[in-house]
């Protein structure tokens, strides 16, 4: 796989296309399980898409003889266990990137667009290495300045799905006004923070709104920080993957591919898009904080 491309992504169609065999020949997660040796969690992760340990030919071939999939079927499954497997970029930073978050940057990577929200920070895909680095300094107060300098050029490598030139991903986002009035950094980091995102919000593949304090709660509570992740069509018209809303938590973050949570989380950030400033507004608003905060 090319660093533009993800393991993820692989893994989790192999998972569904699995999971689809098993249930047109009417087994049950225990009676697999029984049949290949393994315990029912295990399988389960596989069909998931979950990443773990390697998706060994001779299983898949096997799972596939019990699901009674032909030889070409049978051989899409192990091309799509051997791109699964696949080491991709992200992780030679695994010492310093939480597991459930690797989950993430492998998704990330494979989407095709990206909508978020975010009511308190400036998302990572957005962040400067200034502003990135002051968050982790707090954050992870053990890690040496080595550690912090990875974390920080993660950060940044992440960014390449935004600006580079083949197929770059499209990305929609709703910003809390809090997020750019409180300072990170310091008051140059802030500058030149607003200043970057002011940049990005020209191009034609990103949009960057700021939902004002005057816009109270359009959904009627708090919403958290979350991000709808899309996968695009295949050639057939049909989803490549289904979407995933992640759901980011202090204590833990949240993965759902439900089509009732994917309802509910695009109804709030329609409601919060239509609350927001629009698009040159907002790049006004950016512009003119950064001159507030001293640039």
């Amino acid at each position: 796989m090319s660093d533009e491309g993800g393991s993820t992504l692989p893994r989790r169609q192999l998972g569904r296309y699995l999971r689809e065999g098993r249930n047109e020949v009417g087994l049950t997660l225990e009676q697999v399980g029984t049949m290949m040796q393994w315990s029912k969690s295990k399988l389960s992760r596989i069909e998931k898409g979950a990443s773990g340990g390697t998706l060994r030919e001779l299983d898949i071939s096997e799972l596939c003889r019990v699901y009674g999939f032909d030889d070409d079927r049978t051989m899409a499954m192990v091309r799509l266990a051997e791109q699964a497997d696949a080491k991709c970029w992200w992780h030679t930073y695994d010492d310093v990137i939480r597991k459930s978050f690797n989950m993430y940057v492998g998704l990330e990577s494979s989407a095709t667009s990206l909508i978020m929200f975010r009511p308190d920070l400036v998302p990572g895909l957005l962040q400067i290495p200034d502003y990135a680095r002051a968050l982790d300094r707090t954050y992870f107060p053990a890690d040496s300045a080595d550690d912090l300098d990875r974390r920080v050029q993660l950060r940044i490598k992440r960014q390449a799905i935004i600006t580079r030139r083949s197929r770059p991903i499209a990305v929609e986002v709703v910003l809390h006004e809090s997020a750019i009035r409180t300072v990170v950094g310091g008051p140059k980091t802030m500058a030149a923070q607003l200043k970057h995102i002011a940049d990005l919000s020209t191009y034609t593949n990103v949009t960057v709104r700021v939902l004002p304090f005057a816009a109270g709660f359009p959904v009627g509570l708090y919403v958290g920080p979350y991000v709808l992740l899309n996968f695009g069509l295949g050639n057939n018209g049909q989803e490549v993957a289904p979407a995933v809303v992640f759901v980011e938590g202090y204590t833990g973050d949240m993965y759902s591919e439900r089509a009732q949570d994917m309802r509910m989380y695009q109804k709030a950030f329609a409601a919060m898009q239509r609350a927001s400033l629009d698009e040159v507004a907002s790049r006004i608003l950016f512009r003119q904080a950064a001159k507030e905060f001293g640039a």
